[in-house]
């Protein structure tokens, strides 16, 4: 099938090559001339594992193109997907402008039948006003009561994970589908065919919110058990193993419930502010969600208290930042804790060192003052502490015998309880976790 992908991003891109490597042919289109010019290339401008080499495999057999028109690309296809972002207001609602602007364009230039899926994260009821948006900016040839232009537009929500996007997409756990027309429904089906999952068919407002309320749950469960980690380190629990026995029950499951310095990237801040702003304009105060995003800020305060009572002077403290990603497997600094975390320390006088293995070149496009380190190595000599702020699979592998005695003192705040405490206790160090209550160090 013959499919365009409107927005080049991170959602855009990761699709568009997915969707070639199942067999269909694809054309990207982005108004960044120099995003386009590098894809042309085959260099591609986020990093995402297996990523490049899916790219270059279908570039080569000419399955994917790339174009900054419009025009070309809804001319060329028969399906679009408008996959542009859609960034929070100050209010916390979902600015679409971006998604106004490719509708409008797409009409201009509509010359034939055309399926239009949304695929970025929206909220209800923005299919109607695409489609509305559409069908008002058609030349007036398709405007005449004898000359009708056939069209369908659809919600198919994306459920990508950052790190793991392509395996995301290639073995879904569903895909959900929001249709209003049998034709619609069809292509969908035939465009997702060959990944054999659960597909899930319903109206587009159902569709709209199956995103924001999956996002908002998942948030959910992060808040709900870093507030349960308060509570262990008040009483001498280990939140480890209140995660474990917790997530061993179906009901419950054990995915998202890892203890940390709190959420953060593109998605789940942006869909929690819009899924309460949404609910808000539509009469209902979603006080639960309000809730799960200041527990969310709460616990990179925390984190900070926990460093300032360890640390007892901030000013001139020299502290090492291991991991400035919102998450591995990403060098996506959107909203990552480690700003907030950073920008606190540097104002209270801290001198900030910091590595991670993907971000920094975007790191140093927002952090200021801070000296970017080659290795972890490097990062430690002279420090006072080490902030564990991103699990990198990398960092396990760190030799803390050599790190040891190249810091200035040997104290870890651990920010993703990615090590043990004891073993590093028995090297030499002060470790502090969070949640961990039953380390003698935590107590």
């Amino acid at each position: 099938m013959n499919i365009s992908i409107i927005g080049s991003g991170y959602v855009g891109l990761v699709t568009g090559v997915c969707l070639a490597e199942i067999g269909h042919k694809v054309i990207c289109a982005d108004n960044d001339q120099e995003k386009i010019k590098k894809l042309k290339s085959g260099k591609v401008p986020i990093y995402e594992p297996g990523l490049e080499t899916l790219l270059a495999r279908n570039m080569k057999r000419r399955k994917i193109l790339f174009t900054t028109s419009i025009k070309e690309a809804t001319q060329k296809s028969t399906v679009i997907f408008i996959a542009v972002g859609t960034p929070s207001k100050p209010n916390g609602e979902a600015d679409l402008t971006y998604v106004e602007n490719v509708a409008r364009e797409i009409a201009l230039n509509i010359d034939s039948y055309k399926l239009i899926i949304e695929k970025s994260t929206v909220p209800a009821e923005t299919g109607k006003r695409i489609e509305r948006t559409i069908r008002l900016n058609l030349p007036r040839k398709y405007q005449r009561k004898n000359k009708v232009i056939e069209l369908d537009v659809a919600s198919n929500p994306e459920f990508l994970r950052e790190g793991s996007a392509i395996e995301d997409f290639m073995h879904p756990d569903r895909v959900v589908m929001g249709v209003e027309s049998k034709r619609a429904e069809k292509l969908l089906r035939e465009i997702y065919k060959p990944l054999h999952t659960h597909l899930v068919v319903t109206d587009i407002n159902s569709a709209e919110i199956i995103k924001h309320a999956s996002n908002s749950f998942l948030a959910t469960k992060i808040s709900f058990i870093n507030s349960i980690a308060q509570i262990c380190d008040r009483v001498g629990a280990d939140v480890l193993k209140v995660a474990e026995g917790m997530g061993l029950d179906k009901r419950i499951g054990r995915s998202f419930l890892n203890v940390g310095i709190g959420y953060g990237g593109s998605c789940f801040p942006k869909d929690v502010d819009a899924f309460i702003r949404l609910s808000e304009k539509n009469g209902y105060h979603f006080s639960l969600l309000k809730e799960v995003r200041n527990v969310n800020e709460e616990q990179k305060a925390s984190f900070i208290r926990m460093i300032e009572d360890k640390l007892w002077i901030i000013k001139n403290k020299m502290i090492g930042i291991l991991g400035l990603a919102f998450k591995p497997n990403t060098d996506d600094m959107r909203n990552a804790p480690a700003i907030d975390i950073i920008h606190t320390l540097r104002h209270e006088g801290a001198v900030i060192k910091a590595y991670d293995p993907q971000a920094m070149v975007n790191a140093e496009k927002i952090l200021k003052g801070v000296t970017f380190c080659k290795d972890p190595y490097t990062l430690a000599k002279g420090c006072d502490c080490l902030l564990v702020l991103t699990e990198w699979e990398e960092f396990k592998k760190i030799n803390f015998q050599k790190l040891r005695h190249l810091m200035r003192q040997t104290i870890i705040f651990d920010g993703r309880n990615l090590f043990h405490g004891d073993h590093l206790e028995q090297l030499g160090f002060e470790y502090y976790g969070i949640g961990r209550g039953m380390s003698k160090n935590n107590r």
